[in-house]
């Protein structure tokens, strides 16, 4: 595919053999890019969705962890037209170059080469696939060629007191496009020339010139003292050759989007974060925008029946506010508030579900209540149970919760009372 700036040939590589194990149980079963989220989606369709409506249009999906349920979605559900020969395509860990596994994110580059020399781009655009995020990558790479960079790594600007949660990317003054330093979860960086409360944060997406590249990995793997690494070992290599430089994500304009829901970005690693960022979507002026359809977020949507309400008498009434409630979702008699319900989800009589993320299949049975949780899919809440309420008695029968109070209940898992 031709960037539509530029007229480069781009293959996009999607970074998707995350363990996740800060949202287990979330991530028992399943690749951390298959986690459902927003009801309808896995994380991985924000990262597909964000670089096909870029425009590039030939993208592999690197896999490793429990990546069964991963490689089914995207397999059922990103499809390209052969005939212009576009394509989404799951490459799993293969051992091409010796017996061990990936050891890294460079190193999954590096042990599918043959997909690069095979497609043989100018341009390789690298991205993770577990962050919520809209961004029109093309213009990354227009920056990209304009400033004959090697590698770009887009960035998002966060607070100074927040860098050591971040890799830090510390600009020079002259050039603020281009990189003086990567610094890893630096205590007291500088701020940058233009905000001195501010520091650019890597997000984990970058841009490279292909022959760069392939130069960088070959060099990264025959070296020991690497954790071969694309953040950690890559790009500080760029940096010392000076021929790394950065994209502010603020400059970024995708269409359809408002101003408040400009530069919205969530890495949802933790459990708190991932509930956080439902809590946003549901809110009564939501700062991510799932409804902009000049750049949609792709999934595959099952043919379900259409949510349905049920009331009875005054008492039974089924009543929902400020939640998003996908298809065969069945509400009978039962209170929702400030909430998730994901395909096929049952509420039942008397029931009550509030500040909370049920997926697929989850059943809440009469006069049960489900407070601040996560309920994986197929969960079965017994009449009368309580999830969320009593955190202690929660992690007495062995659910998991939060430092900040969300209950998370995994797959399948029938509740005690």
């Amino acid at each position: 595919m031709y960037n539509r700036r530029g007229h480069k040939k781009v293959l996009a590589i999607v970074l998707a053999g995350g363990e996740g194990k800060r949202l287990m149980p979330l991530t028992a079963d399943r690749a951390k890019p298959a986690v459902p989220f927003g009801g309808n989606y896995r994380l991985i369709d924000f990262a597909l969705s964000n670089v096909v409506n870029s425009g590039f249009l030939k993208v592999v999906v690197l896999t490793q962890y429990k990546s069964h349920s991963l490689d089914r979605h995207v397999s059922r559900t990103w499809r390209m037209s052969q005939m212009l020969g576009n394509y989404v395509t799951n490459v799993p860990a293969q051992q091409r170059i010796g017996k061990e596994w990936y050891r890294g994110s460079a190193d999954a580059i590096y042990q599918s080469m043959n997909l690069i020399r095979d497609e043989d781009p100018d341009i390789v655009v690298v991205v993770g696939a577990d962050h919520v995020y809209r961004m029109d990558f093309s213009q990354m790479v227009a920056q990209h060629v304009d400033t004959g960079a090697a590698c770009t790594v887009a960035a998002i600007r966060q607070p100074r007191s927040m860098a050591d949660q971040f890799g830090v990317i510390d600009v020079e003054p002259s050039n603020p496009a281009k990189i003086r330093e990567f610094l890893e979860k630096p205590t007291d960086p500088e701020g940058l020339p233009d905000s001195p409360e501010e520091i650019l944060a890597s997000m984990g997406n970058y841009v490279f010139t292909k022959d760069a590249l392939v130069a960088a990995l070959e060099s990264d793997n025959a070296r020991d003292d690497t954790k071969h690494d694309m953040g950690g070992d890559i790009v500080p290599a760029f940096v010392d050759a000076g021929d790394a430089y950065v994209y502010d994500f603020r400059d970024n304009v995708v269409p359809g989007e408002t101003e408040r829901d400009h530069g919205y970005w969530r890495d949802v690693g933790t459990m708190d974060s991932y509930y956080d960022a439902h809590m946003e979507l549901v809110s009564l002026n939501p700062v991510f925008n799932l409804y902009n359809m000049e750049w949609p977020i792709f999934t595959q949507m099952e043919s379900l029946p259409p949510a349905k309400f049920v009331t009875g008498m005054a008492s039974r009434a089924a009543k929902v506010t400020n939640s998003t409630v996908c298809p065969g979702v069945v509400v009978s008699g039962a209170e929702v508030s400030t909430s998730v319900l994901s395909p096929r989800v049952k509420l039942n009589s008397y029931s009550t579900v509030e500040g909370s993320v049920l997926f697929d299949d989850v059943v809440v049975h009469r006069n049960a209540t489900v407070h601040k949780a996560v309920l994986d899919k197929g969960v079965d809440v017994p009449e009368g149970a309580m999830v969320g309420v009593d955190k202690e008695h929660d992690r007495a029968r062995g659910y998991y919760v939060t430092d900040s109070g969300i209950t998370v209940v995994g797959k399948g898992v029938q509740i005690v009372h």
